[in-house]
């Protein structure tokens, strides 16, 4: 399954992501998601950032139809995406996905020239997304886990659109990927308990049975030697 879904979203994002553009800019979603990939690969982050980093913007890949973005909607892709990865790996991935939008509000409303910088494409989806945060929003928002890594990762998410940048290829990142995902399908064997197939559980009862009428021999023989003993004239 790991496998498997790794490679459903890398190709997600190889075919579909090379031909839709990204928002407004100058970029497709796949050079997008590399060159945001790799700059937090340049700033050492953790390969789980790395790996929310290459699939921030998967919602956009998985509307049935057009994304809603293209009309002035807010489809709330971040949240769509960051649902669909959930099944497959830990918040230290999901919840930078899912707040990756809001840190562009938080940032437009505490950080002096943020706004500024934004692109035109960006200043005007920040419209459609709610707008820059009110103080009291902003200082609840970042008090949430793995808010500020959130932050970090819409830095670095604003300065991915160059045109034309070289970037290494997807790849490079999927050993990020398996490896935030196989750390996170460990993790929930421990908390969920291991599944133990039907053929394995049915071996296990037959142990158990075997051991079970094996002490009752056991019980069973010593208890008829004792009464045998006791039934000797003396």
């Amino acid at each position: 399954m790991d496998k498997d879904i790794t490679s459903f979203l890398l190709n997600l994002l190889q075919t579909k992501g090379s031909d839709l553009q990204y928002g407004n800019e100058n970029v497709t979603q796949l050079e997008h998601a590399l060159q945001c990939a790799e700059l937090t690969e340049k700033n050492n982050c953790s390969k789980e950032i790395i790996t929310a980093a290459l699939l921030h913007d998967i919602g956009h890949l998985l509307y049935d139809g057009k994304d809603p973005v293209h009309k002035g909607k807010d489809g709330h892709h971040e949240n769509l995406g960051a649902d669909y990865l959930s099944k497959y790996f830990g918040e230290e991935v999901t919840l930078p996905i899912r707040a990756h939008v809001d840190s562009k509000r938080y940032l437009s409303a505490v950080e002096d020239g943020y706004y500024d910088l934004l692109s035109e494409a960006s200043k005007i989806s920040l419209v459609v997304q709610g707008g820059p945060f009110t103080t009291e929003e902003a200082e609840e928002f970042i008090t949430k886990p793995f808010m500020r890594e959130a932050v970090e990762l819409r830095k670095f998410d604003d300065l991915a659109k160059e045109l034309n940048k070289i970037t290494p290829s997807i790849e490079h990142f999927q050993h990020y990927v398996e490896a935030s995902l196989r750390q996170q399908t460990i993790t929930s064997k421990i908390k969920r308990g291991f599944n133990i197939p039907p053929f394995i559980n049915y071996i296990k009862k037959v142990l158990i049975n075997f051991l079970v009428l094996t002490c009752y021999h056991i019980v069973f023989s010593i208890h008829s030697r004792y009464a045998f003993y006791l039934l000797q004239p003396i």
